[in-house]
């Protein structure tokens, strides 16, 4: 049996050397690639195919829902698994919805990394204990659609750009990066704002840190 392909993404260089550790200690598993923002792990994806992603969600440049689910556009028998420290409904159904196989809070025992990269690759949906009794409770409840974020509402390049601009990157900047026209950078923004009802960038970061999109720490950067 040949081992197990694996790319890692995650932004904080000490974190993802101890994933790293733990991975290469689960024996079968070559770590064929490293990515510190969401952008550069959807392109090793493409470039290596590995059978699974370990993904964080908090990355520059381009999250983690919104790479896993360009991953799944590009690379669709790649297994993605989120290794998050995000724990509400919200962050999980966003994530599964994007394609992800897997959800694992990053305070897990290594045993749990173990379990969840097992079941994903066959074909089996795995949730952390601590967020997996949030999500079936909201369906038990039978409100899936009242937990539904705004941010659904948004297409995948508004997302996308909304994450750019609360980074304070320039209306320039985000098109030169997208390959896109500035006009068309603007009629997404004009779109996000009116889809939002926030009608200035100070706003938007605040939308966008509250919604996860990116971290305190990058919103005072």
């Amino acid at each position: 049996m040949s081992a197990i392909r694996v790319l890692l993404a995650d932004d904080h260089a000490l974190v993802l050397a101890g994933i790293r550790a733990l991975v290469e200690e689960l024996g079968d598993t070559q770590i064929v690639a490293e990515a510190n923002n969401g952008r550069d792990a959807v392109a090793l994806a493409k470039q290596h195919k590995p059978d699974l992603v370990i993904m964080d969600i908090s990355m520059h440049e381009l999250n983690g829902i919104e790479a896993t689910a360009q991953i799944m556009a590009e690379v669709p028998s790649t297994k993605v698994l989120i290794l998050s420290m995000h724990t509400t409904e919200d962050f999980v159904r966003r994530a599964i919805k994007a394609g992800a196989a897997g959800y694992l809070v990053k305070d897990s025992a290594p045993l749990d990394l173990k379990m969840a990269i097992a079941a994903v690759l066959r074909d089996e949906i795995y949730l952390s204990p601590r967020v997996s009794k949030h999500v079936v409770a909201g369906f038990l409840h039978g409100k899936p659609h009242q937990n539904e974020s705004s941010m659904d509402a948004l297409t995948a390049r508004q997302r996308e750009i909304l994450q750019m601009i609360a980074e304070g990157k320039s209306t320039k900047q985000i098109a030169f990066q997208l390959d896109v026209s500035i006009k068309t950078v603007e009629t997404h923004r004009a779109a996000l704002m009116e889809r939002l009802d926030i009608h200035d960038v100070a706003g938007l970061v605040l939308y966008a840190v509250r919604h996860g999109v990116i971290s305190v720490d990058r919103a005072d950067s």
